[in-house]
């Protein structure tokens, strides 16, 4: 607008007097019409709005897990941190019917601790192998009835005896941490989220050829769909020494291309690109209740968006071989409580913490497989 129509007619702009005369019938109805068509669009848009929230809310399984364990749990840790439990299902039903035969169980095949710093700029990642043996508390069974405690239980069979609610009471007695929040996806989850991305940038350092994955690729950069990319995190047998552990190293490394794919597309300022994410995710997640909406899941993906791979901090729990057993693993105490207390103080990860692990000797061995890393 200029100066000249700002101040022409004593300053009206053509919706009130101009030049001493009153606006013509016709112009005011016009003028009402824009005026009720552009609320009637507002208020379609927000109906809109509404109804894709409502939508997208219905997709959301939540899980209370606040109710069911009560208590008897960690204080929460002051100061604005978030420690957020992240959960890979193998279940084989549904649409994941197609990764195997559903026995009617399912286990946690991949397990991360979260912890996002109260600054917002920094995340530590605590992976946990499934095969670690570990103190399981009482918990109820999903099918009825009570599990008493074990002392040297697989960490992935809470999950197969009292789903989420006893993975989380699980982790938050081995941490002494407790956690805000409790997200689970599912292979064919996954895939979908993947897929909506328009894949995921991967390098290989080595080729992969792995007959338990079905995944085949040459050395160099790839851009991953949603199949090859949960082929790649599910990925062992070819890499490193075969175990979980160089399993888990590989699922570092995509976490990573992941959060930088994100960043790199600003899924958070392109609209249409965000509710093909959200209507996926949504439907791709079981959350605690807290986080069983489109709003708290927003929220929770506000905070997270300005953290890129340079702000993560990665790391396996410190583990060695089992005298016992060789195919499962156990803590090394020392160690692991040292990544405990630097999460309750929101502190780094010291890397004193992980040296001489299990799994520092399998990332080694891992030289002779595959390895994902950023594409540059």
């Amino acid at each position: 607008m200029t100066d000249d129509e700002t101040t022409r007619g004593g300053g009206a702009t053509g919706t009130g007097e101009r030049d001493g005369r009153r606006p013509r019938p016709e112009r005011r109805r016009a003028l009402r019409a824009a005026i009720w068509g552009t609320v009637g669009t507002l208020v379609l848009a927000a109906a809109g709005f509404g109804v894709l929230y409502l939508r997208f809310d219905g997709n959301i399984a939540g899980i209370d897990i606040d109710a069911a364990l009560g208590g008897d749990r960690p204080a929460d840790l002051p100061g604005g941190s978030l420690d957020i439990l992240v959960l890979g299902s193998d279940t084989r039903s549904g649409d994941n019917a197609r990764y195997g035969r559903d026995d009617g169980t399912a286990r946690a095949d991949t397990a991360m601790i979260v912890h996002v710093g109260a600054g917002r700029d920094r995340v530590s990642v605590v992976s946990v192998p499934r095969d670690t043996l570990v103190e399981r508390p009482e918990c109820a069974r999903t099918d009825g009835g009570t599990a008493p405690p074990a002392r040297r239980a697989m960490f992935n069979t809470a999950y197969e005896i009292g789903g989420p609610v006893c993975t989380v009471k699980t982790v938050e007695a081995m941490t002494g941490i407790r956690m805000d929040h409790y997200v689970e996806i599912d292979f064919a989850g996954f895939e979908k989220v993947i897929d909506a991305l328009g894949g995921v940038p991967v390098t290989l350092t080595e080729p992969i050829d792995d007959k338990g994955s079905h995944l085949r690729l040459d050395a160099g950069r790839h851009v991953l769909d949603g199949e090859q990319a949960l082929a790649l995190v599910r990925t062992r047998k070819s890499v490193g020494n075969g175990s979980d552990l160089a399993r888990i190293k590989l699922q570092h490394a995509f976490v990573r291309s992941f959060a930088d794919r994100v960043r790199e597309l600003g899924v958070f300022s392109d609209t249409g690109r965000l509710y093909r994410l959200a209507e996926t995710a949504t439907d791709a997640l079981t959350t605690d209740a807290s986080l069983a909406s489109t709003a708290d899941l927003a929220g929770l993906a506000r905070i997270l968006q300005d953290v890129d791979s340079r702000d993560m901090q990665l790391v396996t729990l410190p583990v060695r071989y089992s005298a016992a057993d060789p195919n499962r693993v156990v803590p090394i105490g020392a160690q692991t409580e040292r990544i405990w207390a630097a999460l309750r103080a929101d502190r780094p990860i010291p890397e004193s913490a992980t040296e001489g692990s299990a799994a520092e000797e399998a990332r080694k061995e891992r030289g002779r497989g595959g390895d994902a890393r950023r594409a540059e």
